[in-house]
This record gives C-alpha cells, sequence and structure tokens, in this order.
C-alpha cells in the first residue's frame, strides 16, 4: 500500500516500508509453495502502481489477472484490515496490460532472432560452446551481408547458406563444421516441432511500451500470462534474460531516482539460473548491478535464496522471507542459508522462525533511508486492493481488445528478411545454373552435331576417297588391260608382220627360186641353142 510517501508492506509491532528511493536496489520474494508469496507480490507491485511506477509479472499461475478488478468485500478481509489497524483501506482495480507469447490470453509478445542475439539463443536451443561459437559466426556473417533475421525461417535459410559455403566463410570467420551448422539446425528443428516459431516475429516487443501510467498517472501492471510458459522453462527464462538484458542496454543512465521509472518480478527465478553458462551468469550480474542506475528495481520470486547464484543474491538488497518446511538435511541447509542473507534480530532466532512463520507471514529486511539493511522483523504481510485470484474471463478480454497496444502487435509482419533474400538469391542461383546447364547441354548438343557432321564428312571422304582410289584401280585395271589389248594386238601384228614378213620373203624366196630356176632353164635352153647352132 502506497502510504505516506512510501510503500507499506507489512506490520509486526511496526510499520514496515520499503522506500521507493532504495526500490530499485532490488529484492527478493522466497517461501515455500503456499506460504504467500503472490499477495506479497501483488501488494508491492499495487503500491509501485499507486506511485506511477509501471510493473511488470510473469505471471506462472494465472491468478494475477484479477489485478484488473477491485478485490472483494469478505468478513476474512476485514479481520486481516482491522488487525492492521487501516482506516481507508479502498478496493480499487490496477490499470492492467496483458501479454501472452502465444497470443491467446494478451497481446501478442515476439522477438526477433537478431534481437535476441547468439548467446540467449544458444542457451534457449541448448547448444555447446563450440556450437555457441559457430551460431555466433553465423549471426556475424548475417549482419556484415545486411540479412535480418526476424524468425525462425530466416534463421534456418541463414545455416544453409552459410553451411553451402562453409569453405568461403571458414577463410574469414573461422572454422564453420558441417557437424556444428548441422547439431543447431536440429535443435532449431525440435525447437520449432514444440511451437517455438510463435515467439519470434515481427512486430518485435518494445520493451519501452511497458513503461506507461494510465491517465492517472498509476503506473501500468504489465502482465505477462506464463501459465502454458513455464512448462517450457528453457523458452520462460531465456525470454526473463531478454527483457533484463534489453532494458540495460535501451534505457539511459539516470542516477538515483526518487522512485523507480519501472520494476520488474520475475517469479519462478531458479529457472533462469538452470544450466546458465558462465558467460550469461556474469552477464545477468553485470545487468543486476548496474541496472539500477537506469532507474529499474528487479525483484526476484523463488521458494528459497539458495536458488539465486550468490553472485546475484549479493546485489537483492530488499528481502521478504516466507515459510521454509525442512524436511529433508537439504531443506534444513536451504532454512539456514534462507537465516543467513538477513541482519539478525536478538529479538528471536531467524532460522526457527522461518519454519514458524503462517501464511502471509513473513521476514521483511528493506533497506531504510540511507541504503543500510534494516533489522529482520517477523511480520504480517498487507492484504492486496484488488482481486485475489483470476481476473473475469470477459472482462479480461475486453481489457486486452480495447488497448490500442493490440492493434501494435496482433497481426504479424512478414517483410524482406534474410529468409526471402537468400531464398531469391537461391532461386537466381538456380535459374542461372538451370541457364548454364542448358548452355552447356546446347553446347555439349552441338559440339555432338558438329563431331558427328565431322564424323559424317570424315566418312563421306573416306568413301570418296575409297571410291576414288577403286577408280583409280578399275581406270588403272583397264588402262593394264588396255595396254595388255594394246600389246597382245602390237604382238599379233607383230607376229602377223612377221608371218606376212615370213610369207612375203618366202614368197620372194619362191619367186627368186622360181626366177633362178626360170633363168636357170632359160640360161640352159638358149646354151643349149647354142650349142645347137
Amino acid at each position: 500500500m502506497y502510504y505516506d510517501d512510501k510503500i507499506w508492506i507489512a506490520k509486526s509491532d511496526q510499520k514496515l516500508y520499503l522506500y521507493p528511493s532504495m526500490a530499485n536496489r532490488h529484492g527478493l520474494i522466497s517461501g515455500a509453495t503456499g506460504t504467500g508469496k503472490t499477495i506479497t507480490l501483488k501488494v508491492l507491485a499495487e503500491s509501485f502502481s499507486d506511485m506511477g511506477v509501471p510493473v511488470f509479472l510473469s505471471d506462472v499461475k494465472g491468478d494475477l489477472s484479477g489485478m484488473c478488478q477491485p478485490g472483494t468485500d469478505t468478513e476474512d478481509m476485514q479481520k486481516r484490515i482491522r488487525r492492521f489497524g487501516i482506516e481507508d483501506f479502498e478496493y480499487k482495480s490496477y490499470p492492467s496490460c496483458f501479454w501472452d507469447i502465444g497470443g491467446e490470453q494478451g497481446h501478442p509478445v515476439r522477438l526477433t532472432i537478431s534481437a535476441m542475439g547468439p548467446a540467449l539463443l544458444s542457451k534457449l536451443l541448448g547448444l555447446t560452446d563450440v556450437q555457441s561459437g559457430v551460431l555466433s559466426v553465423v549471426f556475424k556473417i548475417a549482419a556484415d551481408n545486411d540479412l535480418l533475421l526476424v524468425d525462425l525461417k530466416d534463421l534456418t535459410a541463414m545455416l544453409q547458406f552459410v553451411g553451402n559455403n562453409r569453405a568461403e566463410f571458414t577463410l574469414t570467420y573461422g572454422n564453420v563444421s558441417a557437424a556444428s551448422i548441422g547439431a543447431i539446425q536440429r535443435a532449431l528443428l525440435a525447437f520449432e516441432n514444440e511451437g517455438g516459431e510463435q515467439f519470434f516475429g515481427e512486430p518485435s516487443l518494445d520493451i519501452r511500451d511497458w513503461i506507461r501510467t494510465d491517465a492517472d498517472g498509476r503506473g501500468m501492471i504489465n502482465i505477462l500470462n506464463s501459465t502454458s510458459l513455464i512448462h517450457k522453462p528453457t523458452i520462460y527464462s531465456t525470454f526473463l534474460l531478454w527483457m533484463l538484458t534489453s532494458l540495460f542496454e535501451k534505457l539511459p543512465e539516470v542516477g538515483d531516482l526518487d522512485k523507480p521509472r519501472m520494476v520488474f518480478f520475475f517469479d519462478e527465478a531458479h529457472l533462469l539460473f538452470t544450466d546458465l553458462s558462465k558467460a550469461l551468469l556474469q552477464k545477468i550480474v553485470q545487468v543486476v548491478k548496474l541496472i539500477r542506475s537506469k532507474g529499474v528495481g528487479v525483484y526476484f520470486i523463488s521458494q528459497s535464496p539458495a536458488d539465486i547464484p550468490d553472485e546475484v543474491l549479493a546485489q537483492l538488497s530488499n528481502r521478504i522471507q516466507h515459510a521454509l518446511r525442512a524436511y529433508t538435511p537439504a531443506e534444513q541447509k536451504a532454512v539456514r542459508v534462507a537465516a543467513g542473507t538477513f541482519r539478525q534480530n536478538p529479538a528471536f532466532d531467524t532460522q526457527t522462525a522461518i519454519m514458524e512463520l503462517g501464511v502471509g507471514e513473513a521476514l521483511v529486511s528493506f533497506l531504510d533511508e540511507k541504503g543500510i539493511p534494516g533489522m529482520v522483523e517477523r511480520a504480517f504481510i498487507l492484504p492486496p486492493e484488488s482481486r485475489m485470484g483470476p481476473g473475469e474471463p470477459e472482462l479480461v478480454k475486453t481489457a486486452i481488445l480495447t488497448n490500442e497496444l493490440d492493434l501494435k502487435y496482433r497481426e504479424t509482419v512478414d517483410r524482406i528478411s534474410a529468409y526471402e533474400i537468400i531464398t531469391e538469391a537461391a532461386a537466381e542461383l538456380e535459374q542461372q545454373k538451370i541457364a548454364e546447364e542448358e548452355e552447356a547441354l546446347r553446347l555439349k548438343e552441338e559440339e555432338a552435331a558438329e563431331k558427328q557432321r565431322l564424323k559424317e564428312e570424315a566418312a563421306y571422304k573416306k568413301k570418296l576417297e575409297q571410291l576414288e582410289r577403286q577408280a583409280k584401280r578399275e581406270a588403272e585395271a583397264e588402262e593394264r588391260r588396255r595396254q595388255k589389248e594394246h600389246e597382245a594386238a602390237l604382238r599379233l601384228a607383230e607376229k602377223k608382220a612377221l608371218a606376212d614378213q615370213k610369207a612375203a620373203e618366202k614368197r620372194a624366196a619362191e619367186r627368186r627360186k622360181f626366177v633362178e630356176k626360170t633363168a636357170s632353164s632359160l640360161i640352159k635352153s638358149m646354151l643349149k641353142g647354142k650349142k645347137k647352132r
């Protein structure tokens, strides 16, 4: 309850206040299930809202939506009001803005892959250090090539792009193994199959939309429905880590203010630190240490202080410890740890008191006006002024639909990003490849046709040469035949001439012989005649 410019949160034999100027020194609300942590959270949130400080709540049980409605006057509430001596207690509603990653019970909450970054995404996907390093390289390549990573299909396309060209990128960015790319792709597929695709997209949540007040100057109470999200602890814790780092990076330094500019309550805080790498833990410690100077208070809600790493626990100056049970050695150790976080009060034994606290009762220690931790007090927490339990569904639905932020975040925007650019480039490359293949095929066909032409030409030439050789052979044979015939004719003519010559010579011989015979006969006749005379 915002009272006398202070937050009146509990009462023992005196009123216990949280000073607004010390509210950004962070805090812890712890205690076993059913001991009243949620009521304490609501009382603090209402008080911050009354003094004009916006609040963020993660609603893991679905019972915080009732803050948009006034509380109900009951006999039990009247007893509690009288116990605290509150004279002006007022049941009232609080300005509430509902959010839901799935968009069913509030305005959709989306982030871009680029906004989350490789470190948180590695935690979300459960990657090893080596795989996380490769994912960082993928993000770097995307940034260097102006490839915006908005949703899962962008990252999937980017991983495939880097994997297909890893030999080239390895020379510039370091080793990018196919095994690591494949492991990231499998983790991404598993995350997508669990419904993770609704976590990423645009419009991306602008964390500054949570830093608002209503028309009366009361801080807006932003309630993230986490009833389903809490069953996906990795997504839940990663989202809360993103919120812390986003606030730290976006908000300017303001130093110490009279009151915080915003307060965050992170329920089931132990999930934040489950399987957390050393680098991320150091980042959280840094953010928790430094975000105070940006006017933001962070309050963790968990069952035991032992759930919070010592480096973070040391930064939580405002403590409200509800009852713890100690049935096992581990639980007994947790009680000792919780008791040891307080500035002891000689009036009672803190360790014993923790186990004796009733529902709605707590050990309280806040910083005083000078920033000095107050002595622990055993006290009862004030009742909330808004409705206990969930709000009426129709009223909550109306609050969601009539809020201008629903117009901003309801519809998904799918602008040109890495997926479209890579897909278009791949399509162009495929077209180019097809064109090159067609050109290669055309050239191959032309080459084959040319080879066939040359082959046919060579065959024709060979055939022609064969024909020419055959014709030549035939001509030569004909020539030889004619030559033989000529020679035969010559021989025949020579033979005939010789025969004729011989016949002529024979005839001549016969004529000479005849002549000689005739002449001889004539001579003989003449000689014979002379002799007669």
